[in-house]
């Protein structure tokens, strides 16, 4: 196993990829995301790790080589932004979208910085976006870095996180290794009351932030979440129309909007167009669909009429309650739907320290 791996999380959001990499022993030195709500966040909930707080673009080699003091071996991690291949905007999907190239600043950082290792994490969609142009583009560059590369798809549902969520993750060797990926876990996936039922019950549009819990943690998911603590924070619901509210009132725990009556629904112009995403209710005894732009989407809680509070989308991410997200609440809700959930980050970090 040799020395502690150092880490760099570029494009780290509020930091999920890296709480993984941390429970698997990755020392992580220094964190790239140019969003200042999310360094925030990010600077919080990880104290000992520098922030470069600007664009990617402007991270010159000097500074990248100032972080990697000593012969600690090295893993380059990260996800270039995957609004251009996610299957949900199909507008983007192409070559000519730019920020689908922000992946060669990835690249450009693997080659400055010669790390032993990569990690490489995007949405399933690059797969066959642009007729697989992107990730045959990151396979073929990595390749010719003298990596060798495995990827494939793994759904965090199998790894201990209470959300059917498939993301994809390419880990290549500068030493020829041949990664294995992790095996997924054996026993039924967590469901969303698993997560979530000894949250505190709230309202629309609930704005205070620290609560206590609503009674002792009621399945070891939530126990592992809670830790010690007596309260939690980031207990805020978005603050939806009366009128949206009236719809959820129609909706049954895994029905969408085709459940609105079409007279709740007159200010949409072709209600048929709607994504089938929209206006869900999770269902109590099931892993979540994905949460992913869930103010958006209108998810709505199990039980209650309402969206999720971003405490309640944390934990279904897999984040522990010490983890705080910072901002006004569509800052906090962009951070927990954009994150990797962290029991699946780390399900990988696993597998690469110990084939290290």
């Amino acid at each position: 196993m040799g020395s502690q791996i150092v880490g760099i999380d570029l494009f780290a959001g509020a930091g999920g990829m890296s709480l993984g990499a941390r429970l698997a022993g990755v020392h992580v030195r220094l964190a790239v995301e140019s969003d200042q709500h999310a360094a925030r966040t990010y600077a919080a909930n990880h104290p000992t790790t520098q922030i470069f707080n600007e664009d990617i673009r402007r991270l010159n080699g000097t500074k990248l080589k100032r972080v990697l003091t000593g012969r600690a071996p090295t893993v380059v991690f990260g996800g270039p932004p995957c609004q251009g291949f996610s299957y949900s905007n199909q507008r983007t999907r192409s070559p000519d979208n730019p920020e689908n190239w922000l992946f060669l600043e990835f690249l450009r950082v693997v080659r400055v910085v010669k790390p032993d290792w990569v990690v490489f994490e995007n949405v399933k969609g690059i797969v066959d976006t642009a007729g697989g142009v992107f990730l045959e583009q990151v396979v073929d560059r990595l390749g010719r870095l003298g990596y060798k590369t495995r990827h494939g798809l793994l759904n965090a549902m199998h790894f201990g996180v209470p959300q059917n969520r498939a993301r994809f993750f390419l880990v290549g060797s500068r030493h020829g290794v041949d990664f294995k990926m992790p095996s997924p876990m054996r026993h039924a996936p967590l469901t969303v009351m698993d997560a979530i039922q000894d949250l505190p019950r709230l309202a629309n549009g609930a704005s205070v932030s620290r609560m206590p819990y609503r009674h002792a943690a009621s399945s070891q998911y939530a126990r592992r979440m809670r830790g010690a603590l007596k309260s939690s924070a980031n207990h805020l619901v978005s603050n939806n129309a009366p009128g949206i509210i009236k719809r959820y009132d129609h909706i049954p725990p895994g029905g969408n909007w085709e459940y609105i009556p079409a007279r709740l629904m007159r200010n949409y112009r072709d209600r048929s167009r709607c994504h089938t995403g929209i206006y869900y209710r999770l269902k109590r005894d099931e892993p979540s669909v994905v949460i992913g732009n869930y103010r958006k989407n209108m998810l709505i809680h199990p039980d209650q009429n309402r969206g999720l509070s971003v405490r309640e989308a944390a934990r279904i991410q897999s984040f522990p309650d010490t983890y705080e997200f910072h901002g006004s609440i569509g800052f906090q809700q962009q951070q927990v739907g954009n994150a990797v959930p962290p029991l699946l980050a780390h399900a990988v970090f696993q597998a690469l320290v110990h084939q290290h």
